[in-house]
Formats: C-alpha cells, sequence, structure tokens
C-alpha cells in the first residue's frame, strides 16, 4: 500500500520531535522551531548540516531535517503546499505496483493538482492539463513536469527566504549544551 497519507503527510515527523521557541519580532509572535531527534532527544542536527543546507535547495532537501525545517518555513508563507507536493511525486516514483501507482496518482490529483484542490500548486494550465489528462492511465513521470515547476518555484523564491528566515537562523545558532 502506499505509504503517504496526503490529508497530513506527517511522515517527517515520525525521525524528528519538533518543540517550538515563540520570538517576538515588531509586536507579532514568531513560532521558530527547534529540533531533536526523537530517539535520543539531541539538539537540533549538526551545524554543519544545517551550514551545508546553504549549498543548494537540492542539498536541504536531502536532509530529513532540512525538509522538514524548509516545510515550518513554508508553513508560515502559507506555501507548505509546494513541498508536500514535491515529497508525495518523491515517494510516489518509488511505487512498483500499477494497482499503487493509480491510487496514488489519484490521490496526487485530488490533493494538489485538481482545480480548487485543498492544496493546489500553481502551475500552468497546459501542465494542469497534462496531468488531468493522464492521471487515468498514470505513468512513473506524468506528475516530473509538475515538479520540476515546483521545485523551480520553491528554488527561486522560497529557498533564498528560508536562507534568510529566522527558522535557519536559529538551527544556526550554537545548541544550548554545547
Amino acid at each position: 500500500m502506499f505509504g503517504i497519507n496526503l490529508n497530513h503527510l506527517n511522515i517527517l515527523i515520525i525521525t524528528t520531535y519538533i518543540s517550538v521557541k515563540i520570538f517576538t519580532i515588531n509586536n507579532k509572535r514568531l513560532r521558530v522551531p527547534r529540533l531533536f531527534c526523537c530517539f535520543c532527544r539531541a539538539p537540533k542536527p549538526p551545524i554543519v548540516e544545517v551550514v551545508s543546507w546553504r549549498q543548494s535547495l537540492k542539498k536541504l532537501l536531502e536532509s530529513k531535517t532540512g525538509q522538514l525545517a524548509f516545510r515550518e518555513f513554508l508553513k508560515t508563507e502559507y506555501s507548505e503546499e509546494n513541498i508536500l507536493f514535491w515529497l508525495a511525486c518523491e515517494e510516489y516514483k518509488t511505487i512498483t505496483s500499477n494497482t499503487e501507482m493509480a491510487e496514488a496518482a489519484k490521490r496526487i490529483y485530488r490533493e494538489f493538482v485538481q482545480v480548487d484542490a485543498p492544496r493546489q500548486i500553481n502551475i500552468d494550465c497546459e501542465t494542469r492539463r497534462e496531468i488531468t489528462n493522464g492521471v487515468s492511465q498514470p505513468t512513473l513521470s506524468c506528475f516530473d513536469k509538475a515538479q520540476r515547476v515546483i521545485y523551480k518555484l520553491m528554488k527561486k523564491d522560497c529557498y533564498p527566504r528560508f536562507l534568510k528566515s529566522k527558522i535557519y537562523q536559529a538551527l544556526l545558532e550554537p545548541s544550548e549544551a554545547s
């Protein structure tokens, strides 16, 4: 069975425990996640790992903790659907059963692609139409074009802001245990 519940998409929370630190900036409360491993409760990821996320969005998304931190940031920008769609596509590409692929394609389509979807992604009409036409007989690559569009959007728009964000900056701070 396909392993992601697209209604909640909490697959990353399994490996990471989140604590939230509240900051007040300009009379606004800002939630900054503080990350801990759920198994050993060790403070946030090593600084070396966090610093490596500056190299590229690809490097950030290769890290489960990086994905989680970026997702928390995207929530503050009301664009969490971008990383959720990207992660769903990555998971989708691992499916080997045609039955599971068809079910997963329909779920991804309903959640992210169709007009007025609960987490509708920002893609052009042509790409949306191609997916709509192909979702009845999906292939492993049926979401590739849309995933590339969303990746480029995150890379050019969200990722640079993430690197300047309080969330990322908090992860760069030395841990209290150090």
